[in-house]
């Protein structure tokens, strides 16, 4: 079975949208630190999950983009949930039917890991539903003061911290397996 493992960018103050939130992470300059954290991330990975704002956001700048990171994200396939696009590129298919039970048939399918970024609804569907193995958690020195907080509206889950990355700018990734 497929492990799913999704990445998030936060505020300090544990918010991922908004103005105040793009200003900040704006100001956080990802260096090799944080190159080398998601080619270790996307080490293991047979395909890329991810909703379809940040699939549209995603396909407008990867394929743009060069470097092994790059190189890495753009060849996986993609894997979309949404139930209003109906056409996709940059190596991608939209999930058929409920997003959710589509993911748990993609786990099914085989070996290797999924990672999935992204975050809001779809991110806190897959909580519920136990299929989310692992959450890593970059979080930014900076506080948004407003926006959607990641996991607002969850019931209690339990998670182990299995890892902190320092990535040297003031940003650390809190690694987390989500328990069962």
């Amino acid at each position: 079975m497929r492990k799913l493992i999704e990445y998030d960018h936060l505020s300090i103050d544990g918010r991922m949208s908004g103005d105040a939130w793009w200003a900040g992470q704006q100001a956080v300059v990802p260096n090799d630190n944080h190159f080398a954290f998601q080619r270790q991330l996307l080490s293991s990975a047979v395909g890329i999950v991810l909703g379809r704002v940040t699939y549209e956001g995603f396909a407008q700048t990867w394929p743009t983009m060069t470097g092994d990171v790059a190189d890495k994200i753009n060849s996986l396939p993609k894997y979309v949930a949404s139930t209003t696009l109906t056409e996709t590129a940059w190596n991608a298919e939209v999930l058929t039917g409920d997003p959710v039970e589509a993911v748990a048939r993609l786990k099914e399918a085989g070996d290797g890991t999924l990672v999935k970024y992204g975050n809001g609804a779809f991110s806190r569907a897959l909580v519920e539903a136990g299929l989310l193995d692992e959450l890593h958690l970059s979080v930014s020195p900076f506080v948004a003061g407003s926006g959607e907080a990641l996991l607002e509206g969850l019931a209690t889950t339990a998670m182990e911290l299995t890892g902190v990355t320092d990535l040297g700018n003031g940003t650390v990734v809190l690694s987390y397996a989500l328990s069962r």
